[in-house]
This record gives structure tokens, sequence and C-alpha cells, in this order.
């Protein structure tokens, strides 16, 4: 699941008693780097200067699925066409105003107290705007508006997903449980159950060779494959290919899988490598039957571009700052250090395979979730450092430094109830995360 290009609703507002022609000068100077986004822009280099007006232009507006509606606000104007968009379009409203000299004469444009007027309006009618101040050939506004299109469009694609879920939650694994009416309503997404048992009685009804493709795949790429037990990697990767099937026919964008204990006493295998494939695929997978957690994984996904690692954090060391990161073995491996060894292995209590086994790569890091501690839905956010360092644990792991402190992180996470699991993905990717955060009602905790 990719973010599509993003479509941009644009209006331009003014009224004819300011300076009509330099205000034309700003709209046409802002449209031009406006065409330099990736995005498609509905609408025209015009000012709009009364309510007919801006009654034109709402078909061409409402045809599209708007990932934003941006007003540039050229001039100042009264908020009742403000107003009106903002009820008849539903997307995301953003609004440009723009800077004029302090010449000591004329207020030429008064831009900046329009949409100052029209956000007042707007909350009287509960809606709410993200707005931009700058220079209308302004780099950092592009950028700025680029990032809210982005958003827009990552929560237009959530809306509307389909995930799997795989029995259920372990008992005693609250972090894992998961409201599916607040995330249809606040998601837009939809959840199809399967029975742990039926799903494992599916996997031994197919045919052996559907392990042949991705066994190539891991042999490739763990030198060690051979050495582990075949019939139980086999079947690691039978339910990979039941699950990668599944996926593409009926269109899972994430599967959550309870993993154990019924995996290695029903079938004799782990699981973990089956997730780990589905992740490398950009299709999210997470254990213990965590949706939230796969729903984070997807969003981050989404934003980042990258792989997401569903993962523990299991060690700390206050004295250097440290922490580490780890689950048994189903991290994407591109995010593999690969100056060390890659390989495959066994899970480390079940003592069964197919699990990958690496350290993390260097780099920076973003760390999300939507959490449900509290009672309440919010996301909860980090960035931190992954450093160079052996693997600390069997499976994937890897060791990093938080923004701040490790005593000052661990007192906010567990303040804050933050669960057991949390997606990490390469880059800092929060500025995204928090609009689209924005985009779905949800509040931000910042953890560093």
């Amino acid at each position: 699941m990719s973010a599509k290009r993003p479509c941009i609703g644009v209006v331009a507002l003014g009224r004819p008693t300011f300076d009509v022609p330099f205000a034309e000068e700003i709209l046409a100077k802002a449209w031009g780097s406006l065409e330099s986004l990736n995005a498609d822009l509905i609408g025209k280099p015009e000012l709009l200067f009364d309510a007919d007006a801006v009654l034109g232009a709402l078909p061409a507006l409402k045809a599209q699925k708007l990932d934003m509606l941006l007003l540039l606000q050229v001039t100042f104007t009264d908020a009742t066409m403000t107003v009106e968009l903002g009820k008849e379009i539903d997307a995301p409203l953003v609004m440009w105003s723009f800077p004029e000299a302090r010449t000591g004469g004329r207020l030429r444009l008064n831009s900046f107290c329009g949409v100052n007027l029209a956000s007042h309006a707007l909350s009287r009618n509960d809606l709410s705007i993200d707005y931009i101040h700058a220079d209308a050939d302004s780099p950092k506004a592009i950028e700025d508006i680029a990032l809210l299109a982005r958003a827009g469009a990552i929560v237009n694609e959530l809306h509307g997903a389909k995930l799997k879920l795989v029995g259920e939650h372990p008992d005693g694994f609250d972090a894992c449980n998961f409201n599916e009416q607040e995330l249809q309503r606040r998601f837009g997404i939809d959840v199809d159950r399967i029975g742990i048992s039926d799903f494992i009685n599916q996997v031994k009804a197919l045919p052996d060779d559907v392990a042949d493709a991705p066994y190539e795949r891991r042999k490739a790429q763990f030198p060690n494959l051979g050495e582990l037990d075949q019939e139980a990697t086999r079947k690691t990767l039978k339910v990979y290919s039941k699950l990668r099937t599944e996926a593409d026919e009926k269109g899972y964008k994430g599967i959550a899988v309870r993993c154990w204990p019924d995996f290695f006493v029903e079938y004799g295998c782990a699981a973990c490598g089956a997730l780990a494939l589905l992740n490398e695929d950009h299709t999210p997978a997470g254990c213990e039957a965590d949706m939230m957690g796969v729903v984070t994984s997807l969003t981050l996904q989404q934003a980042s571009g990258g792989s997401v690692f569903n993962t523990d954090l299991v060690d700390v060391n206050i004295e250097d700052d440290s922490i580490v990161f780890w689950h048994c073995g189903q991290a994407p491996i591109d995010m593999a250090d690969t100056d060390q060894t890659i390989q495959g292995t066994i899970h480390s209590n079940r003592k069964m395979p197919l699990l990958s086994e690496f350290a993390l790569k260097p780099g920076r890091i973003t760390m999300a979730r939507f959490s449900q501690g509290h009672g309440k839905l919010r996301l909860l956010l980090a960035g931190a450092e992954m450093i160079k360092a052996p693997l600390a644990f069997s499976g994937t792991a890897g060791t990093a430094r938080p923004d701040i402190p490790v005593k000052d992180f661990l007192d906010r996470m567990i303040n804050e109830g933050l669960e057991h699991h949390t997606a990490l993905t390469y880059g800092e990717h929060r500025p995204i995360m928090r609009a689209i955060a924005k985009r779905l009602g949800i509040e931000v905790v910042e953890l560093t």
C-alpha cells in the first residue's frame, strides 16, 4: 500500500477594494510554486471576488476526492465564502496568507487578517484549519503544503482498508486488544477474522510446493538455511505463502497473527519468519494478534515510504543512555546491518525455525504507536538514533539512543501507558505523523 499522488483543491480569494493587480501578481507566483508539487491541482489561478464565483467553483471541487483544500487568502475577505467552502468540501482545510512590505503606505493585501477572521468563523462552525504565512515563492511553504497534502492522502487511503486478524491475542496481553468499532469510525478500517486453528488447518491443506519460491528467496539471503530443520522451515514458508496469497486476493493491507503457542504446538513451526517476509513485502504484519500495532505500522509505512518493524523494548542502560529494541525474528531484512551476520535461526524459547537473525543497522529512527493507554486513543511518538552495535539478543534486535536521557524516556513511556509493541522505521517522520494524527482527530503525545 503506497500513498497515491495527492489531490489538492485550490481556491484563491480576494476583494476588489484591495490592490488587485498586485494580488494577481502574488497569485501567479503562488500558482507557479504549487505547480512544482507532486500533486494534482483542482482549480484555476484566478481570484474569486464574491459568493457567486465561489459557488461556481464548487462542482469541480466536489467532483474529486480531495486530500486537501487549499485556500489562497490573497487579500482580506470576510469569512462568508471560506465557511461555505469548509462546509461543502469534505477535505482538510489549509489557508495560505502572504506577507507584504511595511512601507508606511497603503495596506495592499491585508491577507493574514483574512485568515484570522476566517479561522474564528470556522471554529464557531466546528471546523479547523492549518495555515501557512509565507511568501508566494517560499520553498518552505511548498514543503509544508506537500506534507499536509500527503497526510490527507494517507488518511484517505487508510479509509476503506481491510486488515486480517488470525486468532485472538493471548490472555493478559491487554496491549493487543482493540476496539473494532473505534477502528472503523476513526480510521475507516475493516477487519476480517479467522480462528487460529481454522487458519492452521487451511495451511496444512496446502501442497508443500507452495513453500518452494519463498524458500529460494530465503536461501539467497540466509547462508545457513539448509542447516535448520527443513520440515519446520518449510512449514513457516507455507504460512507465509498462505498469508501472501490471501493479502493479494482479498486486498489485505496488513495482517495480525496470534503466533504463540498455537503455531508451535499445532503445526510445529514459528510464525515469525512468515511475518518477516510480509514486512519485507510492505504488507505490515504483527504477532500476538496486535491489530493496533499493525495499524500503526501501516500508517508509519505510508508516512515513511520504507519498511517498518513492530517491536518490543526489552533492555535499558541508564548509564550509557541506550535501549534495545527486539523481536523474535521478524524485522524486514533491509533493516539489517550488512557488516554483521545475517542468517536464519530458531525461536529462542520454542527452538523451532524459521526466524530472521541480524542486528539492525545504524541510523535515524522514528518510533510510533497508536496507543490505547489511559483509556483513550492517542499517537505516541519518539525520535532516536540506532547505533552500530553487536546483536544484543537472538532474533532481530537493535541498540538505540533516544533523543532525551533514557531515564526521562522511560518515565514518560511508563507514565503514558505505552503498549509493549511500538513501530519503528528509519528516518525522521514525526512531522508527517503529527499531521496524520491531526487529520484523524487523535491527540499526539511526544515521548522525546
